[in-house]
């Protein structure tokens, strides 16, 4: 086909954009807590790093639109308001993380430089990215790619040929299959999808390929399959890595050390620098990607290329502030917006890659408010004492797994489904 070397180029870039310092640290400590468990973990947290990001990915090739179309359904209004919080979230949050992670990880342990200085050139050089837009998907895909890939899968394989002897510590994780599928959210990559999706979409109109609605439809959905299936041999990879050495390492180590430890103990002398190779490449390519699909929101929201290079600006000056925290500190701090924007975010991408008969303008909107309305408990609970919420999370399904916006959106979806059938009958 004519398009198939495109296919695989936004596939590995689409990957290298998911697969940013939020991938890196948690999987790892996700194994390590969960022992023999390891695989319940991995399957809840494939479900929200993995599986939800692709449909996301199916939605923009559905629509191939932007980020509006995905809430439009609801009301303009909402998908505005939505959207501008799923940018407003991930400049603030996972963008600056990646510059934390990249200073913890691979600059402090060789350089005497402050998180300020490491985060200024950081973003300094994503801005130079960033302006060149049009050869971001293919500087990320040929180049970079390939090369986290390679160090990853390297130390995936040593870890599974030359395991430790010793048996597992067993789970910490009470309910390990809920455990993974919410610490998936601290990926972002279901906002990451919505997020490079939109990128995605422009970066194929831009081919000048003269490819059919139908063909960029299956070009997207290709390099959605291609992203999706390195991410899910490497999340499943460094689970299990993490869950076979979790007896070497103290139970209250940090994500970042742990992930360090099994670098080393798995290349040796060679693991420190190898690791800090792929931190600083992957956190990189996420935020790129980050901030070139935030630009790219702005400038087709108010049809100026001028800003685009403000956003991007105004993303890079973030970043260097807010990037200077540490990381844990900046994960804590996330949840939550995390617990807000996620739950509304997972009904969306749902409702859109299902077919339109089953997703009319009143599923959309009750679907919505119900999730939004059930998903509170979820978000209050982090910002004020738990026991004013007891009552609510005892009573509502699943809400004491974080959870209570599931079930009701589901019967809701059911019921205003049948709804609108009889009255299309009558």
């Amino acid at each position: 086909m004519k398009f198939t070397k495109h296919v695989f180029i936004y596939g590995f870039a689409i990957f290298a954009a998911f697969f940013g310092a939020g991938n890196l640290i948690l999987p790892p400590q996700l194994g390590f807590n969960s022992g023999p468990d390891w695989w319940l973990v991995a399957l809840g947290f494939l479900i929200s790093a993995a599986v939800i990001p692709l449909l996301a990915l199916f939605g923009h090739a559905k629509l191939q639109g932007t980020m509006l179309d995905f809430g439009n359904k609801v009301s303009p209004l909402f998908s505005f308001l939505f959207s501008l919080c799923v940018y407003i979230i991930a400049i603030a949050l996972p963008c600056p993380r990646t510059a934390a992670v990249t200073h913890e990880m691979a600059i402090a342990p060789f350089f005497n430089l402050s998180s300020l200085e490491t985060s200024s050139i950081y973003f300094g050089l994503a801005f130079i990215f960033v302006i060149n837009r049009n050869k971001v998907l293919d500087i990320l895909g040929k180049y970079l790619t390939p090369i986290i890939v390679l160090i990853l899968l390297y130390i995936i394989f040593i870890a599974f040929v030359f395991p430790p002897i010793d048996v597992m510590n067993q789970s910490i994780i009470k309910t390990p299959l809920v455990g993974g599928f919410l610490e998936g959210y601290q990926t972002y990559d279901a906002l990451a999808g919505l997020l490079t999706g939109g990128i995605l979409v422009i970066s194929v109109k831009n081919l000048n390929l003269d490819l059919s609605f139908t063909e960029r439809k299956q070009m997207i959905a290709k390099s959605g399959f291609i992203a999706m299936f390195g991410l899910f041999i490497i999340y499943v990879g460094l689970i299990a890595t993490g869950a076979m050495f979790n007896t070497q390492f103290p139970a209250d180590i940090s994500r970042t050390a742990l992930l360090t430890g099994l670098s080393t103990k798995t290349l040796g002398s060679l693991g420190t620098t190898g690791l800090s190779v792929l931190v600083s490449l992957a956190c990189f390519t996420t935020a790129v990607g980050i901030i070139v699909g935030t630009a790219d929101f702005f400038q087709g929201l108010f049809k100026s290329k001028t800003a685009y290079l403000i956003t991007a600006i105004v993303c890079c000056v973030l970043g260097v502030l807010i990037g200077q925290f540490n990381v844990g500190y900046i994960i804590n701090v996330a949840l939550p917006a995390l617990m807000f924007i996620y739950p509304l975010t997972i009904t969306l991408i749902l409702l859109n890659v299902l077919p339109d008969k089953f997703a009319t303008q009143l599923v959309f909107r009750m679907v919505v408010l119900t999730t939004f309305i059930f998903s509170i408990p979820d978000f209050l609970k982090f910002l004020i004492p738990v026991e004013h919420l007891q009552f609510l999370i005892d009573t509502i399904p699943f809400a004491n797994q974080s959870l209570g916006w599931v079930l009701p959106a589901l019967l809701v979806f059911i019921l205003s489904n049948v709804v609108e059938k009889l009255v299309v009958k009558r």
